[in-house]
C-alpha cells in the first residue's frame, strides 16, 4: 500500500568536487558513517583504484565502484516510512529470518536501507530511504532526535524502576537510559521517549531493573507519527512529512 498525495521529491543541492563518503551516501549505497567504513575496508574503487583513505574528493566524471557495481549519484530521493509488522527483521538479508521488512515494500528499482531498526519482536514506525545524510540526521544521536514508543509490561514498572531508567543504566560496557517515561491509563502501557537509538535499548532498560515487555511498537521519530497507517502497509513522505519530522514548518 501506499499513498503518493501531494508527494514532492526532496532534492538536494549536489556541487562537485565532493567527499567519497557524501558521494556514495547521495547515492544510497549507506549512511555517511557507513560509507567511511566501507571505503576504510577496501570495497570502494574510484577510477580503477582501491581508495582507502578518508577525504577523498571526487568529481562528476568520476567513475566510482562499490566493488562490481558502478555507483551513480541520484539527485531524486525516496523517503518510506512503514508499519513494521512483528516478525519482519529490517536486513536485506537474513539466512535466519522468515521475512525481512523488503517484502512488504513493492519497488524493485530502489535500493533502500532502513534508518534505525527495530528488533523482529517489535513494531511500527520505520522509516527506508536512499539518502544517507537524511539517514544519518535521523539515525546519530548528536541530533538529539527523539523516538517515542508505547511500551507494554508484564507487570507494572516500580516508580524507582523508572527514575533508575531515565537516571542511567549500565549494560554490556555502555550507558543506557530514556528521556522521559510516561505512565499511560491502562495498567502496564508506557510511553518512551529515546534520543539515543543504541541496540534494543529499551529491551535492555527493561530487562536491567527485572521488567518483560509484552509489546513495543514506535509511534513517533521527531514530530512525524505512524498515525492510522494499517500494519504492513507504507507510504512514501513529501516535503511537508520531512519538515514536520523535524519540526519545522
Amino acid at each position: 500500500m501506499k499513498n503518493n498525495k501531494n508527494k514532492k521529491i526532496v532534492t538536494e543541492e549536489v556541487t562537485f568536487p565532493m567527499r567519497l563518503s557524501k558521494y556514495l551516501a547521495n547515492a544510497g549505497v549507506a549512511s555517511r558513517r557507513k560509507a567511511e567504513e566501507l571505503i576504510a575496508t577496501g570495497r570502494i574503487k574510484v577510477n580503477g583504484e582501491v581508495v582507502l583513505e578518508q577525504g577523498v574528493k571526487v568529481q562528476e566524471t568520476d567513475e566510482v565502484k562499490f566493488g562490481a557495481k558502478v555507483v551513480t549519484l541520484k539527485l531524486e530521493k525516496t523517503y518510506i516510512m512503514l508499519n513494521k509488522p512483528v516478525g519482519y527483521v529490517c536486513t536485506t538479508s537474513d539466512p535466519y529470518a522468515e521475512h525481512t521488512v523488503y517484502e512488504l515494500i513493492n519497488l524493485p528499482n530502489k535500493r533502500l536501507f532502513t534508518v534505525g531498526r527495530l528488533d523482529a519482536n517489535s513494531e511500527g514506525l520505520l522509516l527506508l530511504t536512499d539518502d544517507g545524510k537524511f539517514a544519518e540526521k535521523i539515525a546519530h544521536p548528536r541530533y538529539g532526535l527523539q523516538k517515542k514508543y508505547l511500551v507494554v509490561t508484564a507487570k507494572p514498572l516500580s516508580d524507582e524502576a523508572i527514575a533508575k531508567m531515565k537516571k542511567r543504566v549500565y549494560d554490556d560496557g555502555e550507558i543506557l537510559k530514556a528521556d522521559a517515561i510516561l505512565k499511560l491509563k491502562r495498567k502496564c502501557e508506557y510511553v518512551f521517549v529515546m534520543s539515543e537509538g543504541k541496540k534494543r535499548e529499551i529491551r535492555r532498560l527493561i530487562g536491567n531493573v527485572g521488567g518483560k515487555i509484552r509489546l513495543l511498537r514506535r509511534t513517533n521519530i521527531g514530530g512525524l507519527s505512524l498515525g492510522s497507517l494499517p500494519r504492513g502497509a507504507w507510504r512514501e513522505l513529501n516535503d511537508a512529512d520531512i519538515r514536520v519530522i523535524f519540526n519545522k514548518k
